[in-house]
């Protein structure tokens, strides 16, 4: 047979969409991540030379030139949303809506397998429930869901989440969760961990924040029973590796809450705000009850009806986490259904 004539005996399997993405948005935050070390060691000699080259006489001057680089552009990205959370949990109305919109991780719908999955994922039940971030400084406790409205106010164990007589802490001393609220038993289950006691994990693997989030929330107390101090009991999900087993123990296993699907998380991912292809969920009839509408009965109804949000791009999108888009609105008919809602 000639050279020519030599066939491969199959074809090599196309790369999806998906998964492509998940690979670049690996290699970014590998990018950015030595970005930010390269940006604090050109700071840090810098500074250190500059003190060396000053003269005593001119002490002055040294400062001057130090002062001379902005703080926030000292800080990294993430210290940077860590003190955004806090200051727009102060903010009002539409600002606050669209602020904490942009904040909360966000999972893709599972369209494929990624590669190496049992290696480098995890997987866990997704508690059916209100998703929020809970955020604890200066004595209190708040969370507010995804349309950034307070869902509690209330004092925790978590770390500067009470007002404690004779309790100490520092006033940096603040926690941000990722969380989901299960009415059935009144409890907070973390799925993530954003900020640990002033310490910001934005930049930590998953595989960091899972391990530190189990060790540090059992201890803080605030998975105790409720109590004065503790209104809501918090607790971790149980998180498995997504091999076979840990699919099984997911998908079918016992957890003290209403299931509403499986999330995969990439274990090298840092915690990314909005849509992230590292991040996925899968629902179906097994494993979430809200895969599709009944009636008061329990029944399927003969016709399916579903909600829709109007963004301010015109898009038409589900409240599903993550939303769903339907289509797009055209200019015409939004400006017809505005003078409709004037002569209402």
């Amino acid at each position: 047979m000639a050279p020519h004539d030599i066939r491969r005996p199959f074809k090599r399997a196309a790369i999806s969409d998906q998964q492509k993405r998940r690979e670049l948005s690996l290699l970014r935050q590998a990018q950015n991540r030595r970005d930010a070390q390269q940006q604090a060691r050109c700071l840090a000699s810098s500074i250190l030379s500059l003190q060396s080259a000053a003269p005593e006489s001119q002490p002055e001057q040294s400062d001057t030139e130090i002062e001379t680089v902005p703080e926030s552009e000292q800080e990294s990205e993430a210290f940077s949303k860590d003190l955004d959370v806090r200051q727009a949990s102060k903010l009002r109305g539409p600002e606050v809506r669209k602020w904490f919109a942009r904040q909360l991780m966000l999972p893709e719908w599972m369209i494929d397998v990624p590669d190496r999955l049992a290696q480098d994922w995890y997987v866990f039940a997704r508690p059916a429930g209100k998703r929020c971030f809970v955020v604890s400084s200066n004595g209190t406790t708040v969370s507010r869901q995804r349309n950034g409205s307070i869902l509690h106010h209330f004092p925790s164990a978590l770390p500067a989440g009470a007002k404690i007589r004779g309790g100490s802490g520092s006033a940096q001393s603040y926690c941000i969760l990722d969380c989901i609220f299960h009415e059935l038993d009144q409890t907070y289950y973390v799925i993530d961990m954003v900020c640990w006691n002033g310490y910001s994990l934005y930049d930590c693997t998953a595989e960091f924040r899972f391990y530190w989030l189990n060790s540090e929330l059992e201890e803080s107390g605030a998975c105790n029973a409720p109590s004065h101090y503790h209104k809501f009991r918090f607790s971790a999900v149980p998180v498995y590796n997504c091999d076979s087993s840990g699919l099984y123990s997911a998908y079918t296993g016992v957890v003290p809450y209403a299931k509403d699907g499986l999330l995969f998380y990439n274990k090298h991912a840092l915690y990314q705000t909005g849509n992230t292809p590292l991040a996925l969920v899968w629902k179906d009839e097994n494993c979430s009850q809200y895969v599709i509408d009944t009636d008061g009965k329990g029944e399927i109804p003969s016709q399916q009806q579903v909600v829709l949000e109007l963004q301010d791009d015109r898009k038409l999108v589900t409240s599903d986490d993550p939303p769903v888009l339907f289509g797009c609105l055209d200019g015409d008919i939004i400006e017809k259904m505005g003078s409709l809602r004037r002569l209402i």
